[in-house]
């Protein structure tokens, strides 16, 4: 086998591990598929959430949760019964503060406003779903690229997917080439370094998902960073109506197709 063979081969080993660890995630008990509701707490202003047990009021930078021994909540995995004051909950759904049995209640808080979002293992999402339609590896698809940070971090309000702008965080861009074309993509830099890319492509609505991710490694000190498109990613939202994902900033779409990485979801 030649060298490049070789490493074509680990490279599609290696998509394919990922390939059906994304899948394993998406299908698990408190993964996208299970997200039942996101309810913003300005729409609620009398506490009270349909579907969803407690009372539930923003005090400033936090929430109180008030509950009684009929709703069936804990907290810290303790029954609660009477108050408790709640942050943002920033750690993995299963470990969230509050739960119902199975069902995750999550804290979440943007740009100022409070939701509580609804976990349910039990949703009709989740169990209906089979696979996630994805293009097999392909070599074409992953290429180098640089990265320009921008001078300084800017925001810019982009369309969300529940019809709402808000702010979406950019840092610099990267640019790469495919079939002797130059793109770009604006990306965030995460905390651990890495880049993180909202894009649509000529596919986009058609042959795959309206938009995906992208989530490059971190740059080298260069600047260099692998562009693989072959691990585009379906945003959240592909996967629950409730999820905010936001759409592809201004200069996100490539004029070229890329029929690469996760294309679609798909139900049994």
């Amino acid at each position: 086998m030649s060298t490049d063979a070789q490493q074509d081969s680990e490279e599609f080993h290696a998509w394919q591990r990922w390939h059906e660890g994304r899948i394993v995630a998406v299908a698990a008990p408190h993964g996208p598929l299970a997200l039942t509701g996101t309810h913003w707490l300005a729409d609620h202003p009398e506490g009270r959430i349909p579907g969803v047990p407690g009372l539930w009021r923003e005090d400033g930078d936090e929430v109180v949760l008030t509950a009684t021994p009929e709703d069936g909540l804990t907290v810290d995995a303790k029954p609660l019964t009477g108050d408790v004051r709640l942050g943002a909950d920033r750690g993995a759904i299963d470990t969230s503060r509050v739960a119902q049995t199975e069902r995750r209640l999550v804290v979440l808080r943007r740009e100022g406003l409070w939701a509580v979002r609804d976990f349910d293992p039990l949703s009709p999402a989740r169990h209906a779903f089979r696979t996630i339609e994805a293009t097999p590896y392909d070599a074409r698809w992953s290429v180098d690229g640089t990265f320009r940070p921008y001078d300084t971090e800017k925001s810019i309000r982009v369309e969300n997917a529940d019809g709402r702008e808000r702010g979406l965080g950019l840092s610099g861009e990267i640019a790469f080439t495919l079939d002797g074309t130059e793109h770009t993509l604006q990306v965030a830099v995460e905390p651990d370094g890495s880049l993180w890319a909202v894009f649509a492509d000529a596919t986009s609505g058609d042959t795959s998902y309206r938009f995906r991710f992208l989530r490059p490694a971190a740059p080298g000190e260069d600047g260099r960073v692998r562009v693989d498109l072959n691990r585009a990613l379906l945003p959240p939202c592909a996967f629950a109506d409730h999820f905010i994902c936001p759409f592809p900033p201004p200069g996100n779409t490539l004029t070229a197709a890329v029929p690469a990485g996760e294309r679609n979801r798909i139900d049994g």
